[in-house]
Parts: C-alpha cells; structure tokens; sequence
C-alpha cells in the first residue's frame, strides 16, 4: 500500500512552501519549522491541573511539565517527546498530552530533557531516568495516590529514551513500570536496512535524515551499538513490562520497530504491536493533519486503559 491521501497531500504542501529535507537544514531552522507546526496542531482540551516543576539531572535543571485529568489518577504517563533528539519540546507536546490525559485518566508528565547537539548523548537519557525516578518517588503528589502505576512512553527518539530507561528500570528491578508504550521507536543504528532504503518512506523522516540526527546525538558511530543508544541490540531484555507498540508502513523506522516487538515476544515479554497501513513517520503527533492519528491515539489510550482495568482487577 502507498501513502495515504493525507500523508501526501502534507508532503505536497511542503514541498510547494519549499520546506527542505532537516539534512539539509541546520538545527535552528529545523527547531524553528517544528516549532511553527503548533499552531496547526491546534490546542488539546482543559484539564483538571496543569502545573511545572524542575529536577536536577547530572547537574542540570529540567523541567516537567505534569498534566492532570482528576485529582486521583488512574496512572502516571512519564512522556518522552520525539524530534531525533535535537528539536522540540514539552510546548510542542502539550496538546498531545492534554489529549492522553483525558483519554486514559492519567496524568501525563512532559519532560524537557536536554537537547543534543549541545548536549549530545548520554544527556538525554540521563534526564530521561532522572524524570522516571522523580515521578517514581512522587506518585502520590503527581498523581493522587502511592499506588498509581507508572508507566513510560515516547515516540520516535522519544520512544529511543522510552525503551532506554524501561531497559534500565528491568534491569535494576526498578522502579516497577506497569507498561512501555513506543510509538515508532529508534531502537537501532544501522540505515542501510529495508525500510531506509524504500522509495516510499522517505517522508518527513528520510534515511539521511535519520543520519543527520544521529550524527548531531552520537558522533561516535561504534558507540551507538551499546544497548543504551540502541535498545534493540541489548542482550537481557528480561523484567521489560506489558509492552504497547505502534508502527508506520512508510517510515524508515518501521523494520526495526516490528524487529523489536518480536525481539520482546522471544523472550517472554507480552507485547500488543499494531501497524499502521498507508502513514509516514510523525503521523501519531500530527493531529488535526493527518486523521489516522485520532484512530492511533484510540489504540494507544484503549490499549494503556485495558492494561490499567487488568492491574486493577488483579490488586483486588
């Protein structure tokens, strides 16, 4: 199947404003082209609170932006945003997370870790797990009660730290995550796969692309091997929790997400992998664009509810 009618009717419209491939722009006009797709995205709805604090992270400050639907939450989401590590931020999410908060009755946490290339790797997975420690030992202020569930998700590179500190977290024996949502995730560095080298998938997201964002996070290219750049070249993939994943048919992304559900399901995880038909990488966050977002967004909350109702039953 090809791109759907949504999907290249955007790639049109960028290409008629003459919007370049972000390998061929450097990071401020990159920053600066995301950071103008807000106002089309348009606003998420009220919530019950919105509130900020900081933390410190390897002798920095980060902020957390927490999005809360009720006063007692049915789980606390720690989100990590996309954009190759280099771009974006919590503004750039807010509407997304307003959205993920109603739609599952958790709070959703926002975190505005460092970006590369001034801060290259490991920063941002050293904000990543410095967030989900915080919201570990803060369950009750962020979320009402010592016995929310706690969960990780991401998208993208997002999806990259999301995997990272689940891996962590698995391995430590903590904190207890109750699932990791990936949203087509960077799990691996090598670009010369299938899915990178289709004509079809070279959207918003080309394989040169992905190389540019690589080469501004990780110079080091034998580096980008180790499990903490590259989840799905870990070994012991063992205490990984219910594990909720997403892909897109046209996007470079795409093999390697669907190689590590299956690397998950190997090794006992339980994994609910799903992907979709006719969508470019960055279709999930790209909502009032493109309509097959409000259908993945319903996967993805109905799948975190149904994992939260399971939990719930058993703790009874």
């Amino acid at each position: 199947m090809t791109l759907d009618a949504a999907n290249l009717s955007l790639l049109g419209q960028l290409a008629d404003q003459g919007i370049a491939p972000f390998n061929q722009m450097d990071i401020s006009q990159a920053r600066g082209f995301m950071s103008g797709m807000r106002a089309t995205i348009g606003p998420g709805p009220d919530l019950y609170q919105v509130s900020e604090t900081t933390i410190e992270s390897a002798g920095h400050e980060i902020r957390l932006r927490m999005l809360s639907p009720t006063a007692i939450s049915t789980g606390i989401i720690v989100y990590f945003h996309g954009g190759g590590w280099c771009l974006m931020g919590i503004e750039d999410y807010d509407s997304l997370g307003r959205f993920l908060a109603e739609e599952t009755g958790c709070t959703v946490i926002l975190v505005d870790y460092r970006l590369a290339p001034e801060h290259p790797y490991p920063a941002a997975i050293d904000d990543a797990w410095a967030a989900l420690v915080w919201a570990d030992n803060n369950r009750f202020a962020v979320g009402g009660s010592t016995h929310c569930p706690l969960l990780v998700m991401g998208d993208s590179a997002g999806g990259n730290l999301a995997a990272v500190v689940a891996q962590k977290a698995g391995l430590a024996a903590q904190p207890i995550l109750a699932q990791q949502i990936l949203i087509y995730p960077v799990v691996q560095p090598d670009t010369n796969g299938q899915s990178y080298l289709n004509p079809e998938n070279q959207g918003l997201l080309g394989k040169r692309s992905m190389e540019w964002f690589w080469n501004h996070y990780l110079t080091d290219v034998q580096a980008r091997h180790a499990p903490q750049a590259s989840p799905l070249l870990a070994v012991d993939v063992n205490g990984l929790p219910h594990t909720l994943l997403i892909t897109a048919e046209h996007d470079v992304l795409c093999d390697e997400g669907q190689a590590y559900a299956l690397k998950l399901v190997d090794a006992g995880i339980d994994v609910q992998w799903r992907q979709f038909t006719g969508q470019m990488h960055g279709f999930f966050t790209l909502l009032n664009v493109l309509p097959e977002s409000v259908c993945a967004r319903k996967y993805i909350t109905d799948g975190i509810k149904a994992r939260l109702k399971s939990l719930k039953s058993i703790t009874v």
